[in-house]
Protein backbone atom coordinates (compact mmCIF):
# COMPACT_ATOMS: atom_id res chain seq x y z
CA UNK A 1 0.00 0.00 0.00
CA UNK A 2 1.12 3.54 -0.73
CA UNK A 3 -0.43 7.00 -0.46
CA UNK A 4 -1.01 9.64 -3.12
CA UNK A 5 -0.98 12.45 -0.51
CA UNK A 6 1.54 11.20 2.07
CA UNK A 7 2.00 14.68 3.57
CA UNK A 8 -1.40 14.26 5.25
CA UNK A 9 0.06 11.46 7.36
CA UNK A 10 1.84 14.05 9.51
CA UNK A 11 -1.51 14.62 11.22
CA UNK A 12 -1.25 11.08 12.60
CA UNK A 13 1.41 12.35 15.01
CA UNK A 14 -1.32 14.20 16.93
CA UNK A 15 -3.27 11.00 17.65
CA UNK A 16 -1.20 9.93 20.72
CA UNK A 17 -2.12 13.25 22.35
CA UNK A 18 -5.81 12.32 22.42
CA UNK A 19 -5.48 9.30 24.78
CA UNK A 20 -3.32 11.45 27.06
CA UNK A 21 -5.98 14.16 27.07
CA UNK A 22 -8.63 11.53 27.80
CA UNK A 23 -6.70 10.21 30.80
CA UNK A 24 -6.24 13.76 32.09
CA UNK A 25 -10.00 14.37 31.88
CA UNK A 26 -10.72 11.15 33.77
CA UNK A 27 -8.40 12.17 36.60
CA UNK A 28 -9.85 15.69 36.70
CA UNK A 29 -13.39 14.34 36.83
CA UNK A 30 -12.37 12.07 39.69
CA UNK A 31 -11.08 15.00 41.73
CA UNK A 32 -14.30 16.99 41.18
CA UNK A 33 -16.64 14.09 41.98
CA UNK A 34 -19.46 14.80 44.45
CA UNK A 35 -19.25 13.01 47.79
CA UNK A 36 -21.98 10.46 48.37
CA UNK A 37 -23.25 9.27 51.70
CA UNK A 38 -22.90 5.64 50.71
CA UNK A 39 -19.77 5.25 48.51
CA UNK A 40 -20.03 1.48 48.62
CA UNK A 41 -23.36 1.54 46.83
CA UNK A 42 -21.98 3.88 44.12
CA UNK A 43 -18.97 1.67 43.54
CA UNK A 44 -21.22 -1.39 43.27
CA UNK A 45 -23.47 0.35 40.76
CA UNK A 46 -20.62 1.55 38.57
CA UNK A 47 -18.40 -1.51 38.75
CA UNK A 48 -20.17 -3.19 35.85
CA UNK A 49 -19.83 -0.07 33.69
CA UNK A 50 -16.17 0.72 34.41
CA UNK A 51 -14.76 -1.09 31.37
CA UNK A 52 -17.58 0.02 29.08
CA UNK A 53 -16.98 3.73 29.57
CA UNK A 54 -13.71 3.48 27.63
CA UNK A 55 -15.14 1.70 24.56
CA UNK A 56 -16.91 4.68 22.87
CA UNK A 57 -13.81 6.95 23.13
CA UNK A 58 -11.61 4.13 21.80
CA UNK A 59 -13.94 3.61 18.82
CA UNK A 60 -14.00 7.36 18.17
CA UNK A 61 -10.19 7.42 18.22
CA UNK A 62 -10.01 4.58 15.68
CA UNK A 63 -12.57 6.37 13.50
CA UNK A 64 -10.46 9.52 13.55
CA UNK A 65 -7.36 7.52 12.63
CA UNK A 66 -9.22 6.01 9.66
CA UNK A 67 -10.31 9.46 8.46
CA UNK A 68 -6.74 10.76 8.67
CA UNK A 69 -5.56 7.79 6.60
CA UNK A 70 -8.33 8.48 4.10
CA UNK A 71 -7.13 12.08 3.63
CA UNK A 72 -3.78 10.63 2.48
CA UNK A 73 -5.59 8.86 -0.41
CA UNK A 74 -4.34 5.26 0.10
CA UNK A 75 -3.71 2.99 -2.90
CA UNK A 76 -3.76 -0.80 -2.67
CA UNK A 77 -3.79 -3.85 -4.97
CA UNK A 78 -7.40 -5.00 -4.95
CA UNK A 79 -9.03 -7.88 -6.90
CA UNK A 80 -11.57 -6.28 -9.24
CA UNK A 81 -14.09 -7.70 -11.73
CA UNK A 82 -12.70 -8.05 -15.22
CA UNK A 83 -13.13 -4.87 -17.26
CA UNK A 84 -12.28 -6.42 -20.65
CA UNK A 85 -15.06 -6.84 -23.19
CA UNK A 86 -13.25 -8.82 -25.94
CA UNK A 87 -11.03 -11.91 -26.05
CA UNK A 88 -9.28 -13.13 -29.21
CA UNK A 89 -8.44 -16.84 -29.28
CA UNK A 90 -5.50 -17.30 -31.68
CA UNK A 91 -5.01 -21.01 -32.29
CA UNK A 92 -2.32 -22.92 -34.17
CA UNK A 93 -3.73 -25.23 -36.89
CA UNK A 94 -0.40 -26.36 -38.37
CA UNK A 95 0.11 -30.03 -39.29
CA UNK A 96 2.14 -30.65 -36.14
CA UNK A 97 -1.11 -30.29 -34.17
CA UNK A 98 -1.91 -33.84 -35.35
CA UNK A 99 0.82 -35.21 -33.08
CA UNK A 100 -0.50 -37.56 -30.38
CA UNK A 101 1.78 -36.74 -27.45
CA UNK A 102 -1.17 -34.77 -26.02
CA UNK A 103 -4.04 -37.29 -26.05
CA UNK A 104 -5.87 -37.95 -28.24
CA UNK A 105 -4.08 -35.38 -30.41
CA UNK A 106 -2.87 -31.85 -29.81
CA UNK A 107 -5.60 -30.45 -32.04
CA UNK A 108 -8.47 -32.32 -30.39
CA UNK A 109 -7.19 -31.42 -26.92
CA UNK A 110 -6.86 -27.77 -27.94
CA UNK A 111 -10.36 -27.73 -29.43
CA UNK A 112 -11.94 -29.25 -26.33
CA UNK A 113 -10.05 -26.93 -23.96
CA UNK A 114 -10.99 -23.87 -26.03
CA UNK A 115 -14.68 -24.82 -25.96
CA UNK A 116 -14.50 -25.29 -22.21
CA UNK A 117 -12.86 -21.86 -21.95
CA UNK A 118 -15.75 -20.32 -23.91
CA UNK A 119 -18.24 -21.86 -21.52
CA UNK A 120 -16.52 -20.34 -18.48
CA UNK A 121 -16.25 -16.78 -19.80
CA UNK A 122 -19.00 -14.29 -18.86
CA UNK A 123 -21.73 -14.23 -21.50
CA UNK A 124 -21.28 -10.49 -22.06
CA UNK A 125 -17.64 -10.93 -23.17
CA UNK A 126 -17.24 -11.00 -26.95
CA UNK A 127 -14.86 -13.63 -28.35
CA UNK A 128 -13.12 -13.69 -31.72
CA UNK A 129 -11.31 -16.64 -33.29
CA UNK A 130 -8.06 -16.42 -35.30
CA UNK A 131 -6.38 -19.49 -36.80
CA UNK A 132 -2.87 -19.67 -38.18
CA UNK A 133 -0.54 -22.04 -39.97
CA UNK A 134 1.42 -20.83 -43.01
CA UNK A 135 -0.76 -17.72 -42.84
CA UNK A 136 -3.37 -16.36 -40.46
CA UNK A 137 -7.03 -15.60 -40.85
CA UNK A 138 -10.03 -14.57 -38.78
CA UNK A 139 -12.01 -17.80 -38.47
CA UNK A 140 -14.84 -15.96 -36.73
CA UNK A 141 -15.33 -12.28 -36.00
CA UNK A 142 -15.86 -11.19 -32.40
CA UNK A 143 -19.31 -12.23 -31.24
CA UNK A 144 -21.41 -13.21 -28.25
CA UNK A 145 -22.71 -16.23 -30.16
CA UNK A 146 -21.01 -19.13 -28.36
CA UNK A 147 -22.55 -21.92 -30.53
CA UNK A 148 -21.20 -20.23 -33.67
CA UNK A 149 -17.72 -20.10 -32.14
CA UNK A 150 -17.94 -23.76 -31.13
CA UNK A 151 -18.90 -24.67 -34.70
CA UNK A 152 -15.93 -22.69 -36.02
CA UNK A 153 -13.58 -24.48 -33.61
CA UNK A 154 -14.91 -27.87 -34.69
CA UNK A 155 -14.31 -26.93 -38.35
CA UNK A 156 -10.56 -26.29 -38.14
CA UNK A 157 -8.54 -27.32 -41.22
CA UNK A 158 -4.83 -27.96 -40.68
CA UNK A 159 -2.15 -26.59 -43.01
CA UNK A 160 1.62 -26.37 -43.32
CA UNK A 161 3.76 -23.70 -41.65
CA UNK A 162 3.47 -21.64 -38.48
CA UNK A 163 2.99 -17.86 -38.61
CA UNK A 164 2.82 -16.83 -34.95
CA UNK A 165 3.54 -13.15 -35.60
CA UNK A 166 0.89 -12.97 -38.32
CA UNK A 167 -1.64 -14.43 -35.89
CA UNK A 168 -0.93 -11.63 -33.43
CA UNK A 169 -1.29 -9.03 -36.19
CA UNK A 170 -4.60 -10.55 -37.35
CA UNK A 171 -5.83 -10.42 -33.76
CA UNK A 172 -4.90 -6.74 -33.54
CA UNK A 173 -6.67 -6.03 -36.84
CA UNK A 174 -9.82 -7.59 -35.37
CA UNK A 175 -9.48 -5.55 -32.18
CA UNK A 176 -8.51 -2.24 -33.83
CA UNK A 177 -10.08 -2.07 -37.31
CA UNK A 178 -9.80 1.72 -37.19
CA UNK A 179 -5.98 1.54 -37.02
CA UNK A 180 -5.67 0.44 -40.65
CA UNK A 181 -3.09 -2.30 -39.96
CA UNK A 182 -1.96 -3.95 -43.22
CA UNK A 183 -0.93 -7.58 -42.75
CA UNK A 184 0.39 -7.98 -46.30
CA UNK A 185 2.60 -4.93 -45.97
CA UNK A 186 4.02 -6.21 -42.70
CA UNK A 187 4.51 -9.70 -44.14
CA UNK A 188 6.15 -8.84 -47.46
CA UNK A 189 7.49 -5.37 -46.70
CA UNK A 190 5.93 -3.91 -49.85
CA UNK A 191 3.82 -0.80 -49.54
CA UNK A 192 0.95 -0.70 -52.03
CA UNK A 193 1.23 2.09 -54.62
CA UNK A 194 -2.47 2.83 -54.46
CA UNK A 195 -5.57 1.74 -52.62
CA UNK A 196 -7.39 -1.17 -54.23
CA UNK A 197 -11.16 -1.39 -54.47
CA UNK A 198 -11.16 -3.72 -51.47
CA UNK A 199 -9.19 -1.22 -49.41
CA UNK A 200 -11.14 1.90 -50.32
CA UNK A 201 -13.62 1.33 -47.53
CA UNK A 202 -10.85 0.76 -44.98
CA UNK A 203 -9.27 3.58 -42.96
CA UNK A 204 -5.70 4.61 -43.77
CA UNK A 205 -2.92 3.47 -41.40
CA UNK A 206 -3.17 5.32 -38.10
CA UNK A 207 -0.17 6.61 -36.18
CA UNK A 208 -0.67 5.59 -32.56
CA UNK A 209 0.93 6.85 -29.38
CA UNK A 210 2.43 3.87 -27.49
CA UNK A 211 0.89 3.18 -24.11
CA UNK A 212 2.10 1.13 -21.16
CA UNK A 213 2.14 -2.65 -21.86
CA UNK A 214 -0.95 -4.35 -20.47
CA UNK A 215 -2.78 -1.07 -19.82
CA UNK A 216 -5.59 -1.67 -22.33
CA UNK A 217 -8.39 -3.20 -20.28
CA UNK A 218 -10.91 -3.68 -23.09
CA UNK A 219 -9.33 -6.73 -24.76
CA UNK A 220 -6.82 -9.55 -24.47
CA UNK A 221 -5.32 -12.21 -26.76
CA UNK A 222 -4.96 -15.89 -25.82
CA UNK A 223 -2.39 -17.44 -28.17
CA UNK A 224 -1.86 -21.21 -28.46
CA UNK A 225 0.94 -22.79 -30.50
CA UNK A 226 2.98 -25.98 -30.49
CA UNK A 227 6.03 -24.91 -32.46
CA UNK A 228 8.09 -21.99 -33.68
CA UNK A 229 7.33 -19.32 -36.24
CA UNK A 230 8.48 -20.38 -39.73
CA UNK A 231 6.89 -17.67 -41.87
CA UNK A 232 4.96 -14.42 -41.77
CA UNK A 233 5.51 -11.37 -39.59
CA UNK A 234 8.35 -11.50 -37.08
CA UNK A 235 6.88 -12.69 -33.76
CA UNK A 236 8.55 -10.09 -31.55
CA UNK A 237 7.70 -7.29 -34.00
CA UNK A 238 4.06 -8.28 -33.76
CA UNK A 239 4.34 -8.49 -29.96
CA UNK A 240 5.73 -4.95 -29.95
CA UNK A 241 2.64 -3.80 -31.86
CA UNK A 242 0.42 -5.39 -29.21
CA UNK A 243 2.49 -3.92 -26.38
CA UNK A 244 2.29 -0.42 -27.88
CA UNK A 245 -1.50 -0.75 -27.84
CA UNK A 246 -1.53 -2.03 -24.26
CA UNK A 247 -2.95 -5.45 -25.23
CA UNK A 248 -1.89 -8.39 -23.06
CA UNK A 249 -1.06 -11.69 -24.75
CA UNK A 250 -1.50 -14.88 -22.72
CA UNK A 251 0.63 -17.54 -24.44
CA UNK A 252 0.15 -21.31 -24.20
CA UNK A 253 2.95 -23.56 -25.40
CA UNK A 254 1.48 -26.97 -26.24
CA UNK A 255 3.17 -30.35 -26.41
CA UNK A 256 6.65 -31.67 -25.71
CA UNK A 257 9.75 -29.54 -26.04
CA UNK A 258 11.64 -32.28 -27.89
CA UNK A 259 12.83 -32.25 -31.49
CA UNK A 260 10.61 -35.01 -32.89
CA UNK A 261 7.24 -36.61 -32.25
CA UNK A 262 5.35 -39.43 -34.03
CA UNK A 263 2.53 -38.59 -36.42
CA UNK A 264 -0.65 -40.74 -36.48
CA UNK A 265 0.64 -42.48 -39.62
CA UNK A 266 3.82 -43.44 -37.79
CA UNK A 267 6.06 -40.95 -39.59
CA UNK A 268 8.02 -38.65 -37.27
CA UNK A 269 7.55 -34.91 -37.59
CA UNK A 270 10.38 -32.69 -36.46
CA UNK A 271 9.38 -29.74 -34.35
CA UNK A 272 10.58 -27.64 -31.46
CA UNK A 273 8.57 -25.38 -29.18
CA UNK A 274 10.19 -21.94 -29.19
CA UNK A 275 9.68 -21.25 -25.51
CA UNK A 276 12.20 -18.35 -25.24
CA UNK A 277 10.37 -16.33 -27.90
CA UNK A 278 6.93 -17.19 -26.52
CA UNK A 279 7.99 -16.18 -23.02
CA UNK A 280 9.29 -12.91 -24.42
CA UNK A 281 5.96 -12.25 -26.14
CA UNK A 282 4.18 -12.65 -22.82
CA UNK A 283 6.73 -10.49 -21.00
CA UNK A 284 6.67 -7.67 -23.57
CA UNK A 285 2.87 -7.41 -23.45
CA UNK A 286 2.41 -7.83 -19.71
CA UNK A 287 0.78 -11.22 -20.20
CA UNK A 288 1.73 -14.72 -19.04
CA UNK A 289 3.31 -17.84 -20.52
CA UNK A 290 2.07 -21.36 -19.69
CA UNK A 291 3.37 -24.70 -20.92
CA UNK A 292 0.91 -27.56 -21.32
CA UNK A 293 2.41 -30.99 -21.97
CA UNK A 294 -0.81 -32.99 -21.48
CA UNK A 295 -4.51 -32.60 -22.18
CA UNK A 296 -5.17 -32.27 -18.44
CA UNK A 297 -2.53 -29.55 -18.14
CA UNK A 298 -4.04 -27.72 -21.13
CA UNK A 299 -7.51 -27.76 -19.60
CA UNK A 300 -6.01 -26.52 -16.34
CA UNK A 301 -4.24 -23.65 -18.13
CA UNK A 302 -7.43 -22.55 -19.88
CA UNK A 303 -9.36 -22.84 -16.63
CA UNK A 304 -6.75 -20.72 -14.86
CA UNK A 305 -6.83 -18.12 -17.63
CA UNK A 306 -10.61 -18.05 -17.51
CA UNK A 307 -10.63 -17.16 -13.83
CA UNK A 308 -7.62 -14.86 -14.20
CA UNK A 309 -9.14 -12.68 -16.90
CA UNK A 310 -12.44 -12.40 -15.04
CA UNK A 311 -10.86 -11.06 -11.83
CA UNK A 312 -7.67 -9.03 -11.96
CA UNK A 313 -5.57 -7.39 -9.25
CA UNK A 314 -5.01 -3.70 -9.85
CA UNK A 315 -3.71 -0.75 -7.88
CA UNK A 316 -6.84 1.13 -6.85
CA UNK A 317 -7.55 4.06 -4.56
CA UNK A 318 -9.25 2.76 -1.40
CA UNK A 319 -10.04 6.11 0.25
CA UNK A 320 -13.75 5.31 0.23
CA UNK A 321 -13.14 2.05 2.13
CA UNK A 322 -11.24 3.87 4.89
CA UNK A 323 -13.93 6.56 5.06
CA UNK A 324 -16.67 3.92 5.27
CA UNK A 325 -14.77 2.05 7.98
CA UNK A 326 -14.34 5.28 9.96
CA UNK A 327 -18.03 6.14 9.62
CA UNK A 328 -18.96 2.70 10.92
CA UNK A 329 -16.69 3.06 13.94
CA UNK A 330 -18.04 6.55 14.70
CA UNK A 331 -21.60 5.25 14.47
CA UNK A 332 -20.78 2.34 16.78
CA UNK A 333 -19.21 4.74 19.30
CA UNK A 334 -22.33 6.92 19.31
CA UNK A 335 -24.70 3.97 19.66
CA UNK A 336 -22.70 2.48 22.55
CA UNK A 337 -22.62 5.80 24.35
CA UNK A 338 -26.38 6.36 23.97
CA UNK A 339 -27.34 2.83 25.01
CA UNK A 340 -25.00 2.53 27.94
CA UNK A 341 -24.76 6.09 29.25
CA UNK A 342 -27.69 7.97 27.65
CA UNK A 343 -25.31 10.52 26.19
CA UNK A 344 -23.25 11.09 23.03
CA UNK A 345 -19.54 10.35 23.24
Amino acid sequence: MFFQSPHSLWLMLALPLLPLAYLWLLRRRGKLAVRYSNLGMVRAASAGRAWRQHIPPALALLALAGLLLATARPMAKVPLPWARSTVILAMDVSLSMRVGDVKPTRMVAAQEAAKQFLGELPKKVEVGLVTFAGNSQVAHATTLDRPALVAAIDGFQMQRGTAVGSAIVSSLIELFPEHGINLEELTFGIKPRGRSLDDQGKPPPKQITPVAPGSYDAAAIVLLTDGRSTTGVDTLEAAKMAADRGVRIYVIGLGSVGDAAPMPEGMPIYLQLDEPTLREVARMTGGEYHHAGTAEALRSVYENLGSRVQVQTRETEVTALFALWSAGLALAAGVCSLVWFRRVV
